[in-house]
């Protein structure tokens, strides 16, 4: 059976190894990853840690075999504090879930124990100040001493970065810890599920969700099953 899997899909073997190759006495809890998704081509690679960052990663076209380079690199979560509940939230990340493209942009979401986060992804070009009235942009200009020689300054892209900013949040409809999120196939809604309950959200409203399963008990002695994973199909 061992040789007739091997001979038809080929031996697995090591492909790539991402981050620092240090002492392993050196890599820190935050360090760890929590969670790794793939988006729906392939090209882009996504991964979490317990620290709260999220670090993307796009498919190196200039390599023959299938391998990733870094693309970038943000804080998704931060450590709270439930006042109400006295509780500490870890900023780790359970979950992260690629939406389906739709322009240039990159957009996702990341879920730590309580808050979902949807994140926009692109690619945004810096502009520096190239001509103004003291220089053309090679050399300096005598100071102007007439209002007709008075320009307005000129604007060129020196550089372009990429840049992830949070467009949506959704918090305050778990009391239990957040385990699973899952987008819906028409690409405008998704659920997110602790262990008791399954909520149904719209991506563009954040203030409001519905709740579609729970399997609390009125007595939690009488509890017998958690849910621990939920996924839409398709």
């Amino acid at each position: 059976m061992e040789s007739e899997s091997s001979s038809t899909s080929g031996p697995w073997r090591f492909a790539q190894c991402f981050g620092d190759k240090g002492e392993v006495d050196d890599i820190t809890e935050a360090d760890i990853i929590s969670t790794v998704e793939f988006d729906h081509t392939g090209d882009y690679l996504a991964t979490g840690d317990k620290g709260g960052r999220v670090v993307l990663f796009e498919r190196n076209e200039s390599k023959k075999a299938c391998e990733y380079k870094f693309y970038t690199e943000f804080q998704s979560h931060e450590p709270e504090f439930d006042y109400l509940k006295s509780l500490e939230i870890e900023e780790k990340i359970n979950k992260i879930k690629w939406c389906k493209r739709q322009n240039a942009a990159h957009f996702l979401l990341s879920t730590n124990d309580k808050t979902i986060k949807l994140w926009k992804v692109f690619e945004k070009s810096i502009k520096v100040v190239a001509q103004n009235n003291h220089h053309d942009g090679q050399n300096p200009l005598p100071t102007p001493v007439s209002r007709a020689a008075l320009r307005l300054p000129l604007m060129a892209p020196q550089d372009s970065i990429v840049a992830a900013v949070p467009r949506k949040i959704y918090q305050n409809a778990h009391a239990y810890h957040i385990n699973s999120i899952s987008i819906n196939s028409d690409g405008e809604t998704y659920i997110s599920a602790d262990d008791l309950r399954v909520n149904l959200w719209n991506l563009s409203i954040s203030d409001r969700s519905f709740n579609i399963v729970d399997i609390k008990p009125v007595n939690m002695e009488e509890l017998t099953e958690v849910i621990t994973a939920a996924e839409f199909h398709p």
